[in-house]
């Protein structure tokens, strides 16, 4: 009698914890755009264990990231996450200078790792992003992000190569062109190129540029 109440108890325990995998932890995500005068595009969002990190600073970005850094596009990131991830999920806001956004993810017990990234504009290829941060296992937990740069386009400034409603540019192009750097390194700016580029008195910053408030709410 005592061993079949003790497999009850076993089984029990074990279904109760694969509820609880199941259900997760869940974290409110508040994103705060620091710029005076720069725009985020939908910033993607995503938990997971492994460390997976979206880039390494001297290194290529990967195509998923160029086309991000360059046009915004969330899709191809969340794509490459959906085979890694816990939770994957895009917040479709245009976060104007000093906004702030939510957004709810979960993550399983035990994977406590999270991604955040958005491009800023106008800029030719920068965004910025939180690399695969440790989620806090309670409370609240706040980071700081600087504005990285893909080093995939060159930084001309020019709005023939910078979407979004200012520019209404060209995104990401595959062309590769000598003048681009070639590696993520930290995002330097606008500087003042001429009279036919945007200006660096309106739309430069001097990072950070994003402020990231984790709170673990269940």
């Amino acid at each position: 009698m005592l061993k079949i109440m003790y497999s009850l108890l076993l089984c029990l325990s074990v279904s109760l914890a694969a509820q609880a995998g199941a259900r997760g932890h869940t974290y409110q995500v508040d994103i705060t755009n620091l710029t005076p005068g720069q725009a985020f595009t939908p910033q993607l969002v995503y938990t997971h264990r492994r460390a997976n990190p979206l880039f390494t600073l001297g290194e290529a970005a990967s195509d998923e990231l160029a086309q991000l850094a360059e046009g915004g596009d969330t899709a191809p990131l969340s794509a490459l996450a959906d085979g890694f991830a816990d939770a994957v999920t895009t917040n479709g806001v245009l976060l104007m200078p000093g906004e702030t956004t939510s957004i709810t993810i979960q993550s399983n017990p035990g994977r406590g790792l999270l991604t955040v990234v958005a491009m800023l504009l106008p800029t030719n290829d920068t965004f910025f992003a939180l690399n695969g941060v440790n989620l806090p296992r309670r409370g609240t937990k706040s980071f700081l992000a600087p504005g990285y740069d893909a080093g995939s386009e060159y930084n001309d400034q020019d709005c023939a190569n910078i979407p979004g409603p200012l520019c209404g540019g060209e995104g990401y192009s595959a062309e590769v062109s000598e003048l681009d750097e070639g590696y993520v390194h930290i995002g330097n700016g606008f500087h003042d190129l001429g009279d036919d580029v945007l200006k660096p008195q309106r739309y430069d910053w001097n990072n950070n540029v994003a402020k990231i408030t984790v709170t673990k709410i269940r």
